[in-house]
């Protein structure tokens, strides 16, 4: 990791997202390690993923409780660290949607109201899963214009759906980045390659909604790492940018996409 982002930084990159939340084995002690051995600012997630990864008193944890172990995490320190989580997220959401996933999101609105952080959504597998999802949160009186709704790179292929959604006011993001394969192992889907990722995001900018797109690796495996082979963390910055700058995509969107929008 420490070498991953030695790269990253002088290549130009400053700031990195950790989605790891509660259930699929966040350390936040490692992050703060980490960023301070590379001078990386790392943001760390709270809350909750997908329900397989729920703990086994799911079902009899109460929203208050849910919502206090959020709000604990971002205002005092996670994982019995002095390590204040900065965003909501990656919140898991399977389709269907279960019971203890809309009770998630219903405590993520409250956390969100109280602490005034961000939320990133991970949305189920299907091109309803978004709507629903913003939905929830609005009829839960959420903020959606704080909200990331992430993964649209295998839940939208058609452009009018992605202007249907945008729409409604979310961030969107487009976080495959550099995987370049067309099977997608969650999904019986065909993934799209980055240059079809950039064609997408050029309508979408097209129709207006340059200060609402991000854009991210999701590097989850060990396979996706420089030190093994991969693209690394750099991919965009040395990559991507220069395809959208071929592609029509002004510089003035592009710092939008890298800068202007993960700083809001």
């Amino acid at each position: 990791m420490v070498e991953e982002l030695n790269f990253f930084k002088r290549n130009g990159g400053s700031s990195v997202v950790d989605c790891t939340t509660l259930g699929i084995r966040r350390d936040v002690g490692k992050l703060k390690k980490i960023s301070m051995e590379t001078g990386v600012n790392v943001i760390c997630g709270a809350g909750y993923y997908e329900a397989c990864t729920h703990p086994p008193n799911m079902d009899t944890l109460t929203e208050e409780q849910l919502v206090s172990t959020i709000v604990n995490d971002i205002t005092r320190g996670a994982d019995g660290t002095d390590v204040r989580c900065g965003v909501i997220g990656e919140i898991g959401c399977s389709w269907p949607m279960t019971d203890n996933e809309r009770k998630v999101l219903k405590a993520t609105v409250t956390a969100q109201s109280e602490t005034g952080c961000p939320v990133i959504i991970h949305p189920g597998r299907h091109k309803d899963a978004p709507s629903e999802i913003i939905r929830v949160l609005q009829e839960a009186g959420g903020d959606v214009g704080a909200t990331v709704m992430s993964h649209l790179d295998c839940t939208f292929f058609e452009p009018e759906d992605v202007m249907e959604f945008a729409s409604l006011g979310s961030y969107l993001e487009w976080d495959f980045f550099g995987l370049e394969v067309s099977h997608c192992q969650w999904a019986d889907i065909d993934m799209p390659n980055d240059a079809m990722r950039i064609k997408m995001i050029r309508q979408v900018l097209e129709e207006g909604h340059a200060d609402k797109v991000v854009i991210s690796h999701d590097v989850d495996t060990k396979h996706r790492l420089m030190h093994y082979g991969g693209h690394g963390y750099s991919h965009i910055l040395l990559n991507v940018v220069p395809m959208m700058l071929n592609r029509g995509i002004s510089q003035e969107d592009i710092n939008k996409i890298l800068v202007e929008n993960p700083k809001k």
